[in-house]
């Protein structure tokens, strides 16, 4: 019989799962799972696809970029600031939410690559003026274009005057293109022509209010149980604008929202799920061989791991983790535990996929590392093996 803490932990874990959509029911298409997280961690394009492509019933890569070429996901620098899949329906708010906040962080490195307001105008406008009319460029061409006109084209003041125009909703991501070597390659769009009914300057009184309300709605309705400093941490708020989100969030949703006190922690989940997680702690554990194990193979940035820092502790684990001998940094999940790390390498056609798990698995486990293995050649659509 497990004690009642490790029960409790495994309630977390499930409900995590299944809010995030890495369990059943799952999302119809990307869209609808970054509608569903809001914001997705994305960093590494290539491993990213997956973490959309994963929550659907059976979604490609091929889908995943059609649906970053059209619009209707975008990626850009936002939150903490990093690379986030965002809804093209959402982005507008939420950059007027956090832009401000953003530009304040960025200070220092804006006065250190010599980006005040007038360079910034300067060049946000050379960069609108290129994109305009639906003419994506690649950071190359952006670069020369900028080069151009005397502002850096490489380092540090290149990618802070794209930044600084990311930021200031002048440029967002456009339809990806492949190098002659097959490496997808993404371009710059003008923000006002990828996203529909967005407000310039920056969210004040009751829009930010709302804001804030709907940003608490769905950040705990698609990760809960967390905590205000969960939620902080990954939105960059504070708490106290966490706190007023959530009683907003009240408002404009009375009761879709609950309340949990566990190990110590106060948590907010979707509101139906708070007796769940209460039985499933109470509840007896499996029997042995009563449930087949279930692998996840997700990206280090999955939004699993990084949409926690208080209550990270539930993954099992240390994540995210950079390896110092070149090896998997990717996450390998047993059962919604961090169990091992992966990666990827193609080589004559062929996807190789490196799986080392933390303990030498069982043939039952192995078989699930198989089957997550043969999914992700579905995605890929190519063939697949374990090496």
């Amino acid at each position: 019989m497990a004690d009642n803490g490790s029960l409790q932990a495994e309630a977390v874990r499930r409900l995590r799962l299944r809010r995030q959509q890495l369990r059943a029911p799952l999302a119809g298409s990307a869209g609808d799972v970054v509608r569903n997280l809001l914001a997705v961690q994305s960093q590494e394009f290539p491993y990213a696809r997956w973490t959309l492509a994963q929550r659907t019933v059976d979604s490609t890569s091929a889908e995943v970029e059609q649906a970053v070429a059209d619009g209707t996901i975008l990626r850009t620098h936002i939150l903490r600031p990093t690379w986030h899949f965002v809804h093209q329906d959402d982005l507008g708010w939420l950059m007027g939410l956090s832009g401000e906040r953003l530009h304040q962080g960025n200070k220092g490195m804006y006065r250190q690559t010599g980006i005040d307001a007038e360079a910034a105008a300067r060049s946000g406008g050379l960069l609108a003026e290129a994109v305009a009319g639906g003419a994506h460029k690649t950071r190359e061409e952006l670069a020369e274009v900028l080069g151009q006109a005397g502002f850096p084209s490489k380092g540090l003041g290149f990618i802070y005057h794209l930044m600084h125009a990311e930021i200031s909703r002048i440029i967002v991501s456009g339809s990806p293109v492949r190098s002659a070597g097959g490496a997808l390659k993404q371009t710059y769009a003008l923000f006002e022509e990828r996203v529909p009914h967005y407000t310039a300057g920056p969210l004040t009184g009751g829009d930010r209010e709302h804001a804030l309300g709907q940003l608490a709605l769905r950040y705990f309705s698609s990760r809960g149980p967390a905590t205000v400093k969960d939620c902080a941490a990954w939105s960059g708020l504070t708490m106290k604008d966490v706190k007023l989100g959530i009683h907003v969030a009240g408002e404009l949703s009375p009761g879709a929202l609950e309340s949990a006190h566990l190990d110590g922690l106060d948590f907010q989940l979707a509101a139906g799920e708070l007796e769940e997680l209460e039985e499933l702690g109470k509840a007896a554990e499996p029997a042995e061989g009563s449930e087949l194990p279930r692998v996840d193979l997700i990206q280090c940035y999955d939004e699993y791991v990084m949409g926690y820092s208080q209550s990270r502790h539930y993954l099992g684990g240390t994540a995210p983790y950079f390896p110092e001998d070149n090896g998997p940094m990717h996450v390998v999940l047993l059962d919604g535990r961090l169990a091992g790390w992966w990666r990827h390498g193609f080589s004559g056609g062929v996807c190789e996929l490196d799986v080392r798990m933390n303990r030498p698995a069982t043939p039952e486990e192995q078989l699930a590392v198989e089957a997550e293995g043969d999914r992700y050649g579905r995605f890929l659509d190519m063939d697949t093996k374990l090496v």
